[in-house]
């Protein structure tokens, strides 16, 4: 079996197709919609639409995948602007989901006018066009970041989309939010779609400020960060406060976020790290903050004050 048979369609609820990870048992999009996940858990928040009226935009995409949010960001630019030269560094492990997305014509429902590009930057792994320059670097992002960073490439907007902090802790530390932040334009945002609080707290740690994003088919929000003295400047209004749950959420012990010293360290080494961490915390146990604010429900997902859903730990 060739790796592209490795990845058979799933259909979401917005009518468009995500794949399953066999090596991380999680599917790539969540199954409210894969499609409209790209919009607004990544595009809207990043303000694409309105920083396309610039003549030069640059998008770096943590975790490419099937390309969907590249793919999303493309769609959204050159529909406001067709001149708007973009600049796409994709980071992505595995090159054949981007291969397999295209194989199965997972873009053939977009009305998507980019697919020849897709294909290209898909097998190819650079594309280049009048309007475009993409770029498709594989390997461990912890080890490929370094090469965008040491480029001096400045993204206008970061997609960040790995698997979840409990499958794929390792691009969720601290030391690699910081390579993301050192790549992130000085009035650039970052968009994710955790709500986690140790990942929250590695932005902050990155120097970042952080925001809410709207749930987009679920209630749990997703995160939108900039560098502090954006938002000091510009009073930045993609970054939505957080509700009191969720700042008290950060006071917990679920606020303590993954570390890997050395950016090398494996998935149990890092995780383990973590609990050691949390067991010899003084924070609030995350158990006492649930109780405050979700009627002592545990075990499960809960809403919060202002649609805050707190994920499950």
């Amino acid at each position: 079996m060739s790796d592209l048979e490795n990845f058979t369609p799933k259909l979401t609820a917005d009518g468009s197709f995500t794949f399953v990870s066999q090596e991380f048992g999680e599917s790539f999009h969540s199954h409210y919609g894969a499609r409209q996940e790209s919009f607004f858990k990544f595009v809207k928040p990043t303000q694409l639409a309105i920083a396309a009226q610039k003549p030069i935009l640059r998008l770096l995409d943590i975790c490419y995948g099937l390309g969907y949010n590249t793919a999303a960001a493309l769609q959204t630019i050159w529909a406001v602007n067709p001149s708007c030269c973009v600049e796409v560094i994709g980071l992505e492990l595995n090159p054949s989901v981007p291969q397999a997305a295209i194989a199965h014509h997972l873009f053939d429902n977009w009305n998507c006018n980019y697919i020849g590009i897709l294909k290209e930057l898909a097998f190819e792994h650079q594309v280049q066009t009048p309007y475009l320059k993409g770029k498709l670097l594989i390997g461990d992002a912890r080890t490929t970041i370094s090469l965008v960073s040491q480029s001096g490439f400045w993204a206008d907007a970061i997609f960040l989309d790995p698997f979840s902090p409990t499958q794929c802790p390792q691009l969720w530390t601290v030391e690699f939010l910081k390579q993301l932040a050192l790549c992130l334009h000085p009035d650039g945002l970052l968009a994710t779609y955790s709500c986690s609080a140790a990942v929250r707290t590695a932005l902050l740690s990155a120097g970042l400020v952080i925001g809410s994003t709207p749930p987009v088919g679920r209630r749990s929000p997703g995160t939108v960060a900039t560098h502090f003295r954006s938002a000091e400047l510009k009073d930045h209004s993609a970054l939505t406060t957080l509700s009191q749950a969720e700042k008290e959420h950060l006071l917990t012990r679920a606020a303590i976020p993954y570390r890997d010293p050395q950016l090398s360290d494996q998935t149990e080494v890092i995780e383990m790290r973590r609990q050691q961490e949390q067991q010899t915390s003084s924070l609030e146990p995350t158990s006492h903050w649930r109780k405050r604010w979700l009627l002592g429900t545990q075990g499960r997902d809960f809403i919060g004050t202002n649609g805050f859903k707190a994920p499950s730990f």
